[in-house]
């Protein structure tokens, strides 16, 4: 990680996630981010992540981002919010009502980078469970998985691999397949603790 971000910082971040969900649904434009901290400013990637709380288990509710740095930070948290509650093809829109039942997370990546290796079994050595994050692609498929994802379902580093294969629409061994393309990246995470609640940072290792 070549920079941090205070919890404040990552407290902005996360309201500002939350506050343009619900201006929009309010009918409103998103909020402005001129007032926005200088690091908020920096281009990174970022996702937004909704979760729907249910009898203290998080189901996921949406999930969009932009994997590499093209805009401003607090810009692409703007964009990414819209895109978690509105545009996730996997899920119908996020209703006004909704809202007091949803954890709004915020995680900013690093610079994706390529692994090298010199055999595709290698891959494994290089990726660090709870620390990487994965993206894969291969003949115009590509899959991303956040760090976050392998501790919570407990895949080891070959396991991860597989299943980013499959995000990505590719059998889950195309990861060994010469051609296949692996990058890995990391991020500082946060969080509300719960609906509108306090903000935290998470670390991934005690997700």
């Amino acid at each position: 990680m070549t920079f941090d971000l205070s919890l404040e910082e990552g407290a902005f971040l996360v309201g500002l996630a939350r506050r343009t969900i619900e201006s929009v649904l309010d009918g409103g434009r998103p909020p402005s981010t001129s007032e926005a901290p200088e690091v908020a400013k920096r281009h990174c990637g970022v996702f937004v992540t909704l979760n729907k709380v249910r009898g203290g288990e998080h189901d996921l509710r949406g999930c969009i981002g932009y994997p590499y740095p093209v805009k401003a930070l607090a810009d692409a948290v703007v964009d990414v919010a819209q895109g978690a509650a509105f545009e996730d093809p996997r899920f119908p829109r996020v209703s006004a009502g909704e809202m007091d039942e949803i954890v709004v997370e915020v995680s900013v990546l690093t610079p994706p980078e390529v692994v090298k290796v010199d055999d595709p079994r290698r891959y494994p050595e290089h990726v660090e469970v709870g620390v990487d994050g994965l993206i894969i692609r291969r003949g115009g498929r590509s899959g991303l998985l956040l760090p976050q994802v392998a501790v919570d379902w407990d895949w080891d580093a070959e396991e991860f691999l597989s299943q980013c294969c499959v995000k990505a629409g590719l059998p889950p061994d195309s990861w060994l397949m010469p051609g296949t393309d692996v990058q890995k990246f990391q991020a500082l995470i946060f969080a509300e603790e719960s609906p509108r609640g306090t903000i935290k940072r998470v670390e991934i290792r005690d997700c």
